[in-house]
């Protein structure tokens, strides 16, 4: 088994201060520095997505005549309407200051086509293109994912189940991702769906030692 760590949209727009700042996002960081310099020391791959949205992104509430954080359509899928966030080339799409991007083997963009979001760091919400991530996990041959960023609720849960669809073992550490909570409980949920659909669920400390 082949296995790499797999860090989710850790940007300065999903921390505090950010456009769509994720309670305690900033607190994932170091549990994902622990992480990498574990990985970078067993010889790992360290895989990061970014979101990387145009301006213009249709998902953006402002840009659909809406209000930010209610629910409705895009494009025939359900869609929440967000704070504009994570432009491509701009601050707020960076990844946050403190994590260790020297590390990173391999960054993947999502959520660049302007008509569709793009939850998962494998496809578009609607399936209908690929990032690019799987075809290059395949080239290097890894069969196993660590997975932690944010937020738990999108686009952790979203990157972990399809992982899961296209065959990959995945190991969820829970204290490295932080959620969104439209609904208190949205983060608790998504913990039990992603375990429901066959990942393993971790503590740091317990992951670690298995890499000991």
């Amino acid at each position: 088994m082949t296995s790499a760590l797999l860090l989710i949209d850790l940007q300065n727009d999903f921390c505090p201060g950010g456009a769509l700042a994720v309670t305690e996002g900033d607190q994932t960081i170091a549990v994902a520095n622990q992480a990498i310099a574990a990985c970078s020391n067993a010889g790992w791959h360290i895989v990061a997505s970014q979101d990387w949205h145009p301006e213009n992104h249709r998902s953006f509430a402002v840009n659909s005549g809406q209000q930010a954080w209610t629910l409705g359509e895009l494009e025939g899928l359900p869609q929440v309407w967000w704070p504009a966030h994570c432009i491509e080339q701009q601050s707020g799409a960076d990844f946050h200051p403190e994590l260790n991007k020297a590390a990173i083997t391999f960054v993947v963009h999502k959520g660049q086509n302007a008509d569709i979001d793009s939850y998962s760091a494998f496809f578009d919400n609607g399936k209908l293109a690929a990032t690019g991530l799987d075809e290059w996990l395949h080239q290097q041959q890894i069969t196993h994912l660590v997975v932690m960023g944010l937020a738990t609720d999108y686009c952790v849960k979203f990157s972990v189940l399809d992982a899961l669809s296209l065959g990959y073992q995945v190991t969820l550490i829970a204290e490295g991702c932080r959620a969104v909570n439209l609904a208190a409980s949205d983060g608790e949920q998504a913990i039990l769906d992603m375990q429901q659909a066959g990942a393993q669920i971790q503590t740091l400390q317990t992951w670690l030692s298995t890499l000991a």
